[in-house]
């Protein structure tokens, strides 16, 4: 659970389908619960099977202004990354993994100063900066000041399955 509190007999959307459901029961490693909340490893069970949440699923509350967006793309802050304009990479948001592409490079951050640096070209090891991101897949995100759990994500170089950065979500989708 990466936020709120589910029920049984709660309605939920599940994204990425948007298929509504309600809620049958709830279940941990030591049984049923009568309540879920964030930090909690959960399975949500619905009264069909075509509308239970699977894996890589995200059970949503209702009403619709209060779910995760959908982003393919946006400006994020990236931490100790290395990425730079055009690099491929794996992205890994909660349980889902995609592909992603840096579009650009906004500006590299000078943490001693806080100079913007806006004619930087690349992010050196444990420098940060901001990039844009397209991905190949919808990540359903929140900013990250809302949601720690859904509002991150870390940068993968996939043919070394090394971490080359972690980011936040600011804003948009």
């Amino acid at each position: 659970m990466a936020g709120g509190v589910f029920k049984p007999g709660d309605e939920v959307v599940v994204l990425p389908s948007g298929l509504p459901t309600r809620i049958a029961a709830i279940d941990t490693f030591d049984g049923p619960v009568e309540e879920a909340f964030a930090s909690m490893s959960v399975t949500i069970r619905s009264p069909t099977r075509s509308t239970s949440p699977g894996r890589h699923d995200l059970p949503c509350q209702q009403p619709a202004d209060g779910r995760p967006g959908p982003g393919r793309h946006g400006v994020l802050d990236v931490r100790h990354g290395e990425p730079h304009a055009r690099t491929k990479l794996g992205i890994k948001h909660t349980t889902r993994s995609a592909k992603a592409l840096v579009t650009d490079l906004h500006y590299r951050l000078d943490v001693n100063t806080l100079h913007r640096d806006e004619t930087a070209t690349s992010l050196a090891l444990n420098e940060i900066g901001r990039v844009g991101l397209r991905v190949t897949q919808p990540l359903f995100v929140d900013e990250y000041r809302r949601n720690r759990e859904t509002g991150a994500f870390i940068l993968i170089d996939e043919a070394t399955n090394a971490t080359v950065g972690a980011g936040m979500v600011l804003g948009g989708s």
